[in-house]
Order: C-alpha cells, then sequence, then structure tokens
C-alpha cells in the first residue's frame, strides 16, 4: 500500500476542523451501532448455543440408541437362557445317572441365574433410558425455544439493517473520505483516544469552561488558545483534544447566554 502524502501546508484549523468532521461521522455510524444495541452479539450468542445444543442432542440420540441395543441384548440373553433351561429339562428326562442329573440341573440354575442378572440390567437399563430420553426432550425443546428466539432477533436486526443499511453505507464512505485527508499522525492520536472511552469521543467541544468530554475545568487562558487555532490542544485530564463552539459549528457561548437570559435554556443542556 502507497504511503498516504499529507501536504505541509494544511493550516491547525484545518487540521481541526478535519478530526472535528471525522469525529462527527464516527460518531453518527455510533448511533447506527447503538441503534442495533446488542443485537448483533445476542445473535452470535444464540447461534452458538443452538449449535452447542445441537451437539448435546446428537449425542443424547447416540447415547439412547446405545442403550436401547443394550437392552436388546439383554432380552436376547433371557430367551436363550429360557431356551437352555427347556432344553436341560428335556436331557434330565433322559439321563442315565444322578451325576448327569446333577450337572443339568446346575447349568439350569445357572440360567435361572443370568435371566435374574439380566431383568436387573433390564429394569436399571429402563430408567436409565426414561431419564435419557427425559433429557433429549428437555434439549429438544430447549432448542425450539432458542430457534424461535433467533429467528425474532434475527428479523428484529434485519429491519434495523434494512432501515439504516443506506444512510450507514454514505457515512462509511464519508468517514473514509474525511480519513484520506487526515495526517497519520493525527489519525493515529485520534484512533487512541477514540478507542480509551466508552463514548468514542475524541474531539469535545468545551462547554460552559468545562471539557465536553470529562467535564474537568478548562481554565480561561486556555479557552482563548482555542479560539486562535493555533495550535493542537488536549484537555490535561482525559487527553481528548478541544475544539471551540465556532469551529464545531456551533454558537459561541457568550451569545447564547444572552439567549438563555432572554428565552431560556437550550435543549442541548436540558
Amino acid at each position: 500500500m502507497a504511503k498516504k502524502t499529507v501536504v505541509s501546508t494544511v493550516s491547525i484549523e484545518e487540521k481541526l476542523q478535519n478530526l472535528f468532521e471525522l469525529q462527527t461521522i464516527d460518531s453518527q455510524i455510533d448511533n447506527i451501532e447503538r441503534l442495533k444495541g446488542e443485537l448483533p452479539m445476542e445473535v452470535r450468542e444464540l447461534e452458538d448455543e443452538i449449535v452447542g445444543l445441537d451437539t448435546r442432542i446428537s449425542k443424547l440420540q447416540s447415547e439412547l440408541k446405545e442403550m436401547e441395543l443394550k437392552l436388546a441384548k439383554h432380552n436376547a440373553a433371557i430367551h436363550e437362557a429360557e431356551a437352555l433351561i427347556v432344553k436341560y429339562e428335556k436331557q434330565q428326562e433322559n439321563v442315565k445317572n444322578n451325576r448327569e442329573f446333577d450337572a443339568l440341573t446346575r447349568e439350569i440354575e445357572l440360567q435361572r441365574l443370568d435371566i435374574q442378572l439380566a431383568n436387573k440390567r433390564i429394569r436399571e437399563g429402563q430408567v436409565n433410558l426414561s431419564n435419557k430420553a427425559a433429557t433429549l426432550e428437555a434439549a429438544a425443546k430447549k432448542k425450539d425455544a432458542k430457534t424461535k428466539e433467533l429467528d425474532k432477533k434475527e428479523d428484529e436486526l434485519k429491519k434495523i439493517i434494512a432501515k439504516t443499511e443506506k444512510d450507514e453505507k454514505n457515512l462509511q464512505k464519508k468517514m473514509e473520505k474525511s480519513r484520506k485527508k487526515t495526517e497519520d499522525r493525527m489519525l493515529k492520536a485520534y484512533d487512541r483516544i477514540r478507542n480509551a472511552y466508552k463514548n468514542r469521543l475524541a474531539i469535545v467541544t468545551v462547554e460552559r469552561d468545562s471539557c465536553g468530554g470529562c467535564y474537568n475545568y478548562i481554565p480561561p487562558q486556555i479557552q482563548l488558545e482555542l479560539t486562535s487555532r493555533k495550535k493542537i490542544i488536549s484537555c490535561e485530564h482525559c487527553g481528548r483534544i478541544l475544539v471551540d463552539r465556532e469551529l464545531a459549528g456551533l454558537q459561541p457561548e457568550i451569545e447564547l447566554e444572552k439567549e438563555v437570559a432572554e428565552f431560556g435554556e437550550p435543549e442541548e443542556f436540558l
């Protein structure tokens, strides 16, 4: 990327005007973002939550199938044991001695024990299966609720985007144009200050002898220097760049005070 060439003949006043123009545009973009509010973040969080629920539901479904297979195996083992008992009982009718009869009796007892154990495993498995099915149902209901909530949030966000998209694109173009005519050093300072504060204000006016960013007192000498526009002055408390009201396109405070005395407080201070 070619390095931006900055004309050295740009006056301090022009630099301040460029910065204030950039701040005004950025503040308008910020207002659009505030209009969207927490919706973009809420949409992303809901999307992530639904993905997590999908994973959980898939895992629960796999576990249910595995549990059903185990129950089927236990039932198959019971049927096999019952068949063996019938077989051994028939064989007992044709034994030649007590030793063979006793051996078959032990086999029958073992198969009955296997049936008891399998029935126990089936009862336990059915309880676990029921609990797992309830958990799956709850997860599915939660996913449905989150999906409906997501649809609603996405619809709200789409409406806001549709309403503000044109303005946002125009402001983005203006912002890019404004940044191009502002020298790199000033842009870096502007971005650093702007990113340091929640209200995103890097360029502020003096309002009633106070910094428009942190509301700390600005001495008369500093205010006088501001009106001369011979150097860039920052608030000694918060570091924001100060501009006089006239440069910002606002009414000078002396005239404003006269109007207040005659007509009452203006809306910007109410």
